[in-house]
């Protein structure tokens, strides 16, 4: 039998998810919105052979305090598709994926970006398919209430089905192109879709050729009951919080499971929990690295970080006191609970959890390349995750040490390609080509 291998995606939107990051020694402050930095980052990490380029989404300035807003470096970046468009001109194999929001977008809309991404790359676009957590984004989209949690994800359930459904407007070989004759498709080829449902009301059919990939790759994002059902039903990849190896392998049973029992093979998903790397050449120096960076993190920062993941104003807290109990609320419900197991399980006081979460909370790898490279083949031998969506703690140096040490020793142990499998995403990540609904191969 085969050797299980890692697939590694890159976490870059924020370039770095750390607040701390953009003022550590020797890192790029402008990062987040400089088109040369970030070209430079990800030729290096095509590289380093990584599945996936992956730029996370905001439709509102983050949800937190004027005086925390205004030290931190995730305030201003590139629209996803704008930038990934253009780095799909200097880059050849890596995936280039972006969130698009099912709440405050119109499917047709994201059809269109999708499969255009998809042509211009040659085949290496994915969708990560959010419901958007942030209620301020309701305020730019004429709202003035976001819509309930349940609500959002039965709307979400829908958007897939009407935007895989406009990829599928025309056969693959529907665009004859016959100059002789006059005919540049084949009418029979091409499918009105006529979606009249719940929450959406869209006709089609899709006014660009079906994607290279057949539909872009789905990725989803979330561990609520809601978010793994959608997830089993619809997601070939899954971007999940990192906990302990215990937590990842129960969620990965879980998910996996929902997929067996309506049907699906679940090799056809890949479960890529969010992994915060920090490599030194010991780990003693590693772990200075880290402190240094999490010195770098202002009070007002880090409460403000705790308040949008628990949904609830935490400057309030007694910051030498214990995490009282947090009322339910309309956000990300599988953060919230991270939050709170964290405290109660490392018995943090409120200062302690916002610092922690204010750098970064969640899972870490902090060592040396064999320690890290040790943790990740536990994990993937232990189905814990299929591999990790990385994420860098500073920029350049972040990047480039895990490149150039932890890269070479997962592929030294192989676990890990040193050649991509071929041009697309899906090629590279083992996902099937999807079939087209409408009409036969």
């Amino acid at each position: 039998m085969a050797q299980r291998q890692l697939k590694l995606g890159a976490f870059m939107r924020p370039i770095s998810i750390h607040t701390g990051a953009w003022r550590y020694p020797g890192a790029w402050p402008d990062a987040n919105f400089n088109f040369g930095h970030i070209k430079t980052l990800i030729q290096k990490l095509e590289a380093g052979k990584f599945d996936a380029f992956f730029m996370a989404d905001h439709l509102a300035v983050l949800n937190m305090p004027v005086n925390a807003l205004k030290r931190s470096h995730t305030v201003t970046s590139f629209e996803p598709f704008t930038l990934l468009s253009a780095l799909s001109a200097v880059t050849d194999r890596i995936g280039l994926i972006a969130t698009g929001s099912t709440t405050f977008d119109e499917p047709y809309h994201v059809a269109r970006r999708f499969a255009s991404l998809d042509h211009l790359s040659g085949g290496r676009a994915g969708w990560n398919i959010v419901t958007t957590s942030n209620p301020d984004a309701a305020l730019n989209f004429g709202l003035d209430d976001h819509m309930e949690h349940a609500e959002r994800y039965k709307r979400a359930r829908e958007f897939y089905d009407v935007v895989t459904g406009l990829w599928d407007s025309f056969a693959d070989d529907a665009f004859v192109r016959d100059v002789e004759s006059g005919l540049f498709f084949d009418p029979a080829k091409m499918h009105t879709l006529d979606h009249n449902g719940k929450y959406l009301k869209v006709r089609g059919p899709l006014n660009i050729a079906r994607p290279v990939q057949g539909w872009p790759v789905i990725v989803q994002a979330g561990a609520s009951e809601d978010g793994k059902q959608l997830a089993a039903e619809t997601a070939e990849a899954v971007f999940t919080g990192g906990g302990s190896l215990a937590d990842g392998q129960k969620l990965y049973a879980d998910i996996k499971g929902r997929m067996e029992r309506i049907g699906r093979d679940p090799e056809h998903l890949k479960i890529l929990p969010g992994a915060f790397v920090v490599v030194g050449d010991s780990v003693d120096e590693a772990k200075e690295k880290r402190a240094l960076l999490d010195s770098r993190v202002h009070y007002d920062s880090a409460i403000a970080s705790l308040s949008v993941i628990l949904g609830t104003d935490a400057s309030g807290f007694d910051p030498a006191g214990q995490l009282p109990d947090i009322p339910e609320t309309n956000a990300s419900k599988s953060g919230r609970q991270r939050m709170v197991d964290l405290a109660r399980r490392d018995k943090l006081t409120v200062r302690q959890l916002a610092q922690r979460v204010g750098g970064y909370g969640g899972l870490s790898f902090v060592g040396t390349a064999k320690t890290i490279a040790d943790q990740m083949e536990e994990w993937l031998v232990g189905r814990g995750s299929d591999g990790f969506n990385i994420m860098f703690p500073f920029l350049p140096a972040g990047l480039d040490d895990f490149v150039d040490k932890v890269v070479p020793e997962l592929q030294r142990r192989g676990i890990f390609r040193k050649e991509y499998e071929g041009p697309t995403l899906r090629e590279n990540l083992g996902l099937p080509r999807p079939k087209n609904r409408f009409f036969e191969a």
